[in-house]
């Protein structure tokens, strides 16, 4: 049955006029309301299965009474002062917590930051003071943000750099691995990690002086590219490419992080202590927070008020990543993730089974790319099954979108129950047969 979607057009219609469409990739004209957990409901009544958790920013999903709870007390207490200047108690407990959750032994330091974006520029920043080297490699179909810098190492849509250029100096894109895309027939893992690693060394034998390069800054694994792993041995390979050339290893787990692959952060899968780390989305449920998080050397190369804005490390804000973190930890998310994350990928692969659409299921903990296309032999990407297959599941009360036009994004709250899963699936099922 067809929804009612009378305030919510009425609604996106007044937005258009006033709101920026650089702002915006619409899919559906939905007006969200009011979140609980796994569920939404927009202005108009409508109940949706989210799967989508706001592109991964609120893990411990939405409305978590800690997290209000945190909010409230803490904005009856102190709305905002600059971190820059002074010092409050929520913004050291959490820099002491997020420096102790990163990989690794050694000694580190936190610095903090609003979006993503600002934290995708801080690994830049932080990597070109400590070494002096000015520059940066990132990956072909990465997502870093959208602010000028972090926009210049992204490469996956030309909008992100059409008509603002010239764009930051000294970045450089390398081709990320897609097992999906290029491993050849017949070619093992391990033989594709090496042919892969080797190609990316040609970069230095060509054109690129390794002395150099400050740092090398990858997603471990690719968000809106499709939820896209490198090799285990290509991303080992890099590292210690790096440690061996003095070049950092910066990874943002912005999107990944925080238990969303089924390890607290996706670089864990790989057994890799890098030397920078982004995070930010679900670190305090979507609230305005990020953070860079690197060893105590590195961050004590860039002086004041190199990284320092005036609403960084917002109390509000900590206090909601206080709380965010205490909910991961206590209701054991990062093992829940990689539990219903098998049971998820189980399903995707049943429903792949059934529909030659699918021509890949890529599951990571509660964190899948199902890419669609016509052709399981030419792989070529079937965009229009895609968005009417997600345009099918929105009518049905199930939200989620595509990556890169032809692939299904799932990324539920990772506090889904078993019971809104296998309705999803039910749902998804029943836009397949209808497609």
């Amino acid at each position: 049955m067809t929804r009612q979607h009378q305030r919510d057009e009425q609604l996106v219609t007044q937005d258009q006029r006033y709101f920026a469409g650089a702002g915006r990739l619409p899919f559906f004209n939905l007006v969200v309301d009011h979140g609980l957990g796994a569920e939404l409901w927009d202005v108009d009544g409508n109940h949706y299965i989210d799967l989508l958790a706001s592109v991964s920013a609120v893990n411990v999903g939405h409305s978590r009474p800690e997290v209000v709870q945190a909010i409230k007390q803490q904005a009856d207490q102190l709305v905002h002062y600059i971190s820059g200047y002074f010092y409050h108690q929520p913004e050291i407990e959490l820099a002491e917590r997020l420096a102790k959750l990163a990989p690794g032994t050694a000694s580190k330091k936190v610095s903090f930051s609003t979006s993503g974006s600002e934290a995708a520029e801080g690994l830049i920043k932080f990597a070109r003071a400590y070494t002096k080297r000015p520059i940066i490699l990132s990956f072909s179909n990465s997502w870093h943000g959208t602010t000028l810098g972090a926009a210049t190492l992204s490469a996956i849509s030309p909008n992100m750099h059409r008509k603002m250029g010239p764009l930051l100096p000294d970045v450089y894109h390398v081709h990320f691995p897609n097992a999906y895309r290029d491993q050849l027939p017949n070619e093992s893992t391990a033989a594709f990690a090496k042919r892969s690693f080797y190609e990316f060394k040609q970069l230095f034998e060509r054109d690129l002086p390794v002395e150099e390069v400050a740092a090398i800054i990858i997603e471990p694994i690719q968000g809106d590219a499709g939820i896209v792993a490198p090799p285990k041995a290509y991303l080992q390979s890099l590292a210690n490419f790096c440690r061996q050339n003095g070049i950092m290893f910066a990874v943002d787990e912005i999107n990944q992080g925080l238990g969303r692959s089924g390890t607290y952060w996706s670089i864990d899968h790989y057994g890799i202590v890098p030397d920078l780390l982004a995070t930010g989305k679900s670190l305090a449920s979507g609230m305005p927070l990020s953070a860079v998080i690197g060893r105590s050397e590195i961050m004590d190369s860039l002086p004041a008020p190199a990284n320092a804005t005036t609403t960084a490390a917002n109390p509000i804000c900590c206090a909601a990543a206080l709380a965010t973190l205490d909910v991961i930890d206590q209701e054991k998310l990062v093992t829940k993730s990689k539990i219903d994350g098998q049971y998820a990928a189980d399903k995707w692969r049943a429903l792949q089974q059934k529909y030659p659409l699918i021509g890949d299921v890529r599951c990571i903990g509660l964190n899948a790319g199902i890419e669609l296309v016509t052709d399981r032999q030419t792989k070529q990407p079937a965009v229009n099954a895609a968005q009417t297959i997600i345009r099918d599941c929105f009518e049905h009360g199930v939200l989620m979108i595509t990556g890169l036009d032809h692939i299904l994004r799932f990324q539920p709250p990772l506090v889904i129950t078993r019971a809104q899963l296998d309705q999803a699936f039910t749902v998804i099922d029943q836009a397949f047969k209808r497609y």
